[in-house]
């Protein structure tokens, strides 16, 4: 399900000359009972709300003075959510007869033409309001106070998203929280600038259109509803199409060989979801997002991270999470997704969220021995995102939810067919321009794939050469100081370590690798960096002095994996996946 929350204005909207028939109330139980919450955004004070409508308790919350308070009905329980009116400000008004005025917690409200003389207090007082206009209502609020910032604060009482919201309304005042919301929707008598902005308008009017509204959510959760001002653009074709994503729904594999740039999409995709909104849970098996900047990290070397932990941290849908597994067994992480995939469905089926799972080294998660997955479609977790260097070693139940693969590196013809083959099914025909793409995206459902330029992150993350210099390697990555009668066993976790005690070791032991080269062995096959490899290779094969030996090979690392703390620019001329 993609819509957990209907979120509705009142007059002109779910209501009619200020009252709400019985088939509308009838319409909105229906939804309360799918589990969706309804959320009330009106501009009204609350006290004229309740002598006009009955049924309040029928939302699960209520934001009131068009941003300004909200109110839980079950426990009725009034938040204000700005300052009060300035006093001396009411008065002016009621001094210069300003009729109708309202006072409420938040809002000051008249109509027009009473708009000038609100417009010349608040400049004659120097004071910071704004005026918002609603089919001759005049409304006066904090700078930043309009519906909008009234329902992120219902979401977040909620732990909700807006990506998981349908919003509908009539008049100018529901521009802000229409266009907040996935998908917007005005009634048919709506203002016809409100009608051009939104997702989808009714064939009905007011209370009339939100019960059209809410039969079709009900039947198909506004399915044909084309929402696609979320789609997340991926790159560009030859002839500068854009082509992108859906958010929700997409079961998407990113494959290529070490190297080959399968964390530059991935993060370039995972940059544009998280800055949106969406939130986004990276099942990381080798610690390559332990420094993620967008998300919270969970587990590290030496501790692994719970279901329950992970559950718990993504209940708020504000921040992303990087559940890092890099301290368990290679043999206990597909029994670990196993148990955390079923739970992510659940929290999603509760709250909406995460909007994506991102399966990094998907092969060791979900491997081709499995027979079945914990999920039925990639819906079940909002969308799915599986990174691997061997498609062909994912489970085919996981595979046949794929509906899109992008392919990276020299020979994506070979991955695609990889791909295929694992379904038994035939791979997509080349086609030109493979050759010199960053990637090639195939959507399964059709029979050609296309070339495509990646549009890259907007900076460029340095989380990979973080790890390498600074972070926590497997055992199995680690570099081993042994020396010619393995009388040592001096584990290095990272570069700078591996620099720390190639300092400190005995010139025999420093040599004795050397001059078996391993030390470009380990860089090009466990670092997976082949430009330092083949630099030091040319160190490892002049040989000399360990002193001079140490020296060139220190200033090579530190030349490359010394660099700012902070994102720098992206360079589209340099591929900072040394996966």
């Amino acid at each position: 399900m993609r819509y957990h929350a209907l979120a509705c204005d009142y007059d002109g909207t779910i209501a009619h000359g200020g009252t709400v028939g019985e088939e509308t109330i009838g319409a909105l139980e229906r939804v309360s009972r799918s589990r969706r919450k309804l959320i009330l955004v009106t501009g009204r004070e609350l006290d004229d709300l309740f002598r006009v409508f009955p049924h309040c308790d029928l939302f699960d919350l209520i934001v009131a003075e068009n941003g300004g308070v909200l109110y839980e009905p079950a426990h009725r329980t009034v938040q204000p959510l700005a300052a009060p009116p300035p006093p001396a400000f009411v008065e002016r008004l009621r001094a210069e007869c300003a009729s109708p005025l309202g006072v409420g917690h938040v809002i000051v409200a008249t109509r027009e033409p009473y708009d000038k003389a609100v417009l010349e207090a608040i400049r004659d007082m120097g004071l910071e309001l704004h005026v918002i206009y609603n089919k001759g209502a005049v409304m006066v609020l904090p700078p930043g106070v309009n519906k909008a910032s009234g329902l992120a604060a219902a979401l977040e009482r909620l732990n909700m998203s807006p990506h998981n919201v349908v919003g509908v309304g009539d008049a100018e005042n529901d521009h802000a929280f229409l266009s907040a919301a996935e998908c917007g929707v005005a009634v048919a008598d709506a203002l016809p600038s409100l009608k051009d902005a939104c997702d989808l308008v009714l064939a009905r009017p007011d209370g009339q259109g939100v019960t059209e509204l809410a039969e079709r959510l009900l039947d198909d959760d506004l399915a044909d509803v084309d929402v696609s001002r979320w789609d997340v653009v991926l790159g560009h074709t030859r002839d500068e199409s854009e082509v992108r994503l859906a958010p929700y729904g997409s079961g998407v594999v990113v494959a290529g060989p070490s190297g080959s740039g399968k964390s530059t999409a991935a993060t370039a995709l995972l940059e544009r979801l998280t800055s949106r909104g969406y939130q986004c849970c990276i099942i990381d098996p080798e610690g390559d997002y332990a420094e993620y900047p967008d998300a919270n990290v969970l587990g590290d070397p030496e501790r692994v991270p719970t279901v329950e932990e992970a559950l718990r941290l993504l209940e708020p849908p504000r921040q992303s999470l990087v559940v890092n597994l890099l301290g368990m067994p290679l043999r206990d992480r597909p029994a670990f997704c196993a148990e955390l995939l079923p739970r992510l469905a659940g929290l999603r089926a509760r709250l909406g969220h995460p909007h994506w799972v991102i399966l990094d080294e998907a092969h060791h998660l979900l491997p081709a021995e499995l027979g079945e997955i914990p999920l039925r479609s990639p819906e079940d977790v909002g969308a799915l995102l599986m990174i691997t260097v061997h498609p062909e070693s994912i489970s085919p139940a996981a595979l046949t939810q794929v509906d899109t693969v992008v392919a990276v590196g020299d020979d994506p013809e070979r991955t695609l067919s990889a791909f295929a083959g694992a379904l038994d099914r035939p791979a997509p025909e080349p086609a030109p321009g493979w050759d010199d793409a960053d990637l090639v995206l195939w959507r399964t459902a059709e029979g050609a794939a296309q070339a495509v330029r990646l549009l890259p992150a907007r900076v460029q993350r340095t989380r990979h050469r973080r790890k390498y210099a600074a972070g926590t390697m497997s055992r199995d990555k680690s570099f081993y100081f042994t020396g010619p009668d393995d009388r040592l066993k001096l584990r290095a976790r990272n570069l700078d370590m591996f620099l720390e005690l190639a300092e400190g070791v005995d010139d025999e032991t420093w040599l004795h690798h050397l001059e078996r080269g391993d030390y470009s062995s380990w860089i090009r096959d466990k670092v997976g960096d082949d430009e330092l490899a083949g630099h030091v290779a040319e160190v490892e094969r002049a040989g000399g002095d360990p002193r001079e030996t140490r020296e060139r090979v220190a200033d090579l690392v530190n030349r490359r994996y010394t660099l700012p703390a902070e994102p720098t620019d992206y360079d589209p001329d340099h591929d900072d996946d040394t996966r």
